[in-house]
């Protein structure tokens, strides 16, 4: 006699099959406390990571600041207007920037030096081979130069030229006021300073000067 098959409908095999799949896997509550569990480990794993991470930044931008305030010679300077406080790190930029822009120009500086001085030497360099010039020439032309004439000479000439002057300007010079003779003065200039005049001048006093030597 053949068995009766039980319908899936039949709710006694509803029931049954539910204890069936509840008892499939009993360590369902023990396997969701260790995945929370995990989970909770793993953010704090991640927030300590963070943590130290963001330590880390702090202490090397305060080693930074050290630095500078070391380094900066006006950071050591006391300021009066904080007193003993600790300089902000505001004022430790802007000292550091002031120090900064310092350094440039005294870079500029020296550098503006150090090419003066390279026009120096290039100019001692350039005298130094005109008198090598000068001495050479002597020693191959020993007797030359025999006919020159002594500085009283050149102070003759200067003094022929300025007594000549004088004369003109003593007489267009009035001194009624200094008004007038800073007018008188221009007028003489224009009157008597002309390059023809002063050429017929200096032509005068040497021809006077070379009767008295020879």
């Amino acid at each position: 006699m053949t068995e009766p098959v039980a319908s899936p409908d039949d709710p006694w095999v509803k029931v049954e099959y539910a204890y069936s799949d509840n008892s499939l896997d009993p360590d369902d509550e023990d396997s969701d406390y260790h995945q929370e569990s995990y989970k909770e480990s793993y953010k704090d794993r991640r927030r300590r990571a963070h943590t130290q991470a963001e330590q880390k930044r702090r202490d090397a931008i305060k080693r930074g600041y050290d630095d500078l305030q070391t380094i900066v010679p006006t950071c050591q300077q006391q300021d009066f207007s904080i007193g003993s406080q600790k300089l902000s790190k505001a004022i430790v930029l802007q000292k550091t920037i002031d120090y900064i822009q310092f350094l440039h120009k005294e870079k500029k500086k020296q550098e503006e030096e150090v090419s003066m001085l390279r026009k120096d030497v290039t100019a001692l360099k350039i005298m130094k081979v005109n008198y090598e010039q000068i001495v050479k020439a002597h020693q191959d032309n020993p007797h030359e130069g025999e006919d020159q004439v002594s500085d009283q000479v050149k102070f003759n000439v200067f003094q022929g030229i300025m007594d000549s002057l004088f004369q003109s300007f003593n007489a267009s010079i009035s001194v009624a006021s200094f008004q007038e003779l800073s007018a008188c003065v221009f007028s003489w200039i224009e009157e008597h300073c002309k390059p023809q005049t002063l050429r017929e001048i200096v032509i005068g006093v040497l021809h006077q000067l070379k009767n008295q030597l020879y």
